[in-house]
């Protein structure tokens, strides 16, 4: 049993059988209160599933890209999670679990994947269907682009698709197909793609 979340974009948890089936999920398209919601969707997700945190194998989170605020609040919770039920933690791409959500649901072709970065400006991957073992093909990206320079889509017929929330049943089954097919996982660092808006104040000087 996996237990995979994400705070990239809104907030979801899930949790997700060792055959690829999610037991229970929540989710909330709020890009405001991760730190709000997080703690009760945990909570929830595990009481629908019936499943105890000893009981989890593994704990899957999405590793962005995303803003900073929201999306530390996700990988501090998995990490601590991880930590404390004794359980690997398996860092994913969140771009990934969004275009796997899509081509499961019958997109087919080339997907320009583009998500909010805030400050007007967008993330963006493109991808090419999925491979043999059901994982997306990421062709390029992730990357951070204005509107108005994002890559083209003309030149090999991709599709763009705006997503809004990171579906965490995607992202666990996605981590469930790279475990079992030993695909290696993500850095186990935040995708920022830039610094964060607070920076440390340069201390003074006192003669």
């Amino acid at each position: 049993m996996l237990l995979a979340l994400d705070t990239s974009a809104g907030t979801s948890v899930a949790i997700v059988d060792a055959g690829g089936g999610i037991r229970a999920e929540r989710s909330t398209d709020d890009t405001m209160r991760h730190a709000e919601v997080i703690g009760g969707f945990l909570s929830d997700a595990l009481d629908e599933a019936g499943v105890r945190p000893t009981e989890l194998t593994a704990i899957a989170v999405g590793m962005g890209p995303g803003p900073f605020t929201g999306l530390r609040v996700g990988i501090a919770a998995a990490r601590v999670f991880a930590l404390g039920a004794g359980v690997r933690l398996l860092p994913v791409i969140s771009h990934d679990a969004i275009a796997l959500d899509r081509y499961e649901a019958g997109f087919a072709g080339r997907m320009l994947l583009v998500t909010d970065a805030r400050r007007r400006e967008l993330y963006w991957s493109r991808y090419d269907g999925l491979d043999e073992r059901g994982v997306p093909r990421r062709l390029d990206g992730p990357g951070l682009a204005k509107p108005d320079a994002l890559p083209a889509t003309e030149g090999d017929s991709a599709e763009r698709v705006d997503a809004h929330r990171v579906p965490a049943g995607a992202l666990g089954i996605l981590a469930q197909r790279m475990r079992q097919h030993d695909v290696p996982f993500a850095a186990d660092e935040p995708l920022y793609l830039r610094s964060p808006d607070v920076t440390l104040s340069t201390r003074k000087r006192v003669s």
